[in-house]
């Protein structure tokens, strides 16, 4: 599971869950495998995301490499910052561990890269 992916996933469904976000991250297998850099791309991902939540998990992981707390203003013209963010979001794959609810603490599987985000019936 690419950090992209934890940056959107929520456990909402859940009964009694208001907001299921950000889920916590429990690592037990990570993979890392480099791909093309894209400047454009990754410039337009940037506002798509939850900049403080995807800082924290790339820290959790060991992966934020110079990622400044706080989104910089030009971010698209600094190559280097682009590049951090390149790798953290779309090079490394949590290949094995857990998605939690932050408020129910509901167990998810991440297990060869896929998070298992189905809910049992009775959970809905």
């Amino acid at each position: 599971m690419k950090l992209v992916t934890h940056n959107m996933l929520t456990s909402k469904c859940l009964k009694g869950v208001n907001t299921g976000y950000p889920l916590k991250l429990v690592v037990k297998e990570i993979r890392v495998q480099s791909s093309d850099f894209n400047k454009e791309f990754i410039s337009k991902m940037i506002p798509r995301l939850d900049w403080a939540v995807f800082v924290v998990a790339a820290k959790q992981i060991g992966h934020a490499g110079n990622l400044p707390d706080q989104l910089l203003p030009d971010y698209e013209n600094n190559e280097e910052l682009l590049k951090d963010v390149h790798h953290a979001l779309f090079e490394v794959d949590i290949y094995e561990g857990e998605l939690i609810c932050p408020e129910t603490n509901r167990k998810f599987q991440i297990s060869e890269g896929i998070p298992n985000m189905l809910v049992k019936e009775n959970e809905l």
